[in-house]
């Protein structure tokens, strides 16, 4: 029986077209969606953090504001730190090592 040359149901080339146009389709979204989650993030941020008024302090008043504001930052950071070292490896095993003994009760 001589084979029957298939046919493809789809042009090489409309193929190409096909499958460009879904990855400018895909792009556009990514790119929507980037827009839409930086504009959720300032809108956050704008929420949770309050504007700075440092006009018509004193050099007193604005050293008073800057320990404050540093005092703020360490306690982030040595949360972030703790939070980082305890979802690691190590902060597991310390973790199940800590709930395991007998001291911890």
């Amino acid at each position: 029986m001589p084979e029957v040359e298939r046919k493809p149901k789809i042009t090489a080339s409309r193929k190409l077209l096909l499958k460009s146009l879904m990855l400018a389709k895909a792009k556009e979204c990514w790119e929507q969606e980037n827009e839409e989650r930086e504009a959720e993030k300032s809108r956050y941020l704008a929420e949770r953090i309050p504007t700075l008024q440092t006009r018509g302090l004193s050099l007193s008043a604005l050293q008073d504001l800057c320990r404050e504001l540093h005092a703020k930052v360490e306690v982030v950071d040595e949360e972030r730190y703790d939070i980082e070292a305890m979802s690691g490896m190590e902060g597991r095993k310390k973790m199940f090592d800590a709930a395991k003994s007998p001291t911890s009760q």
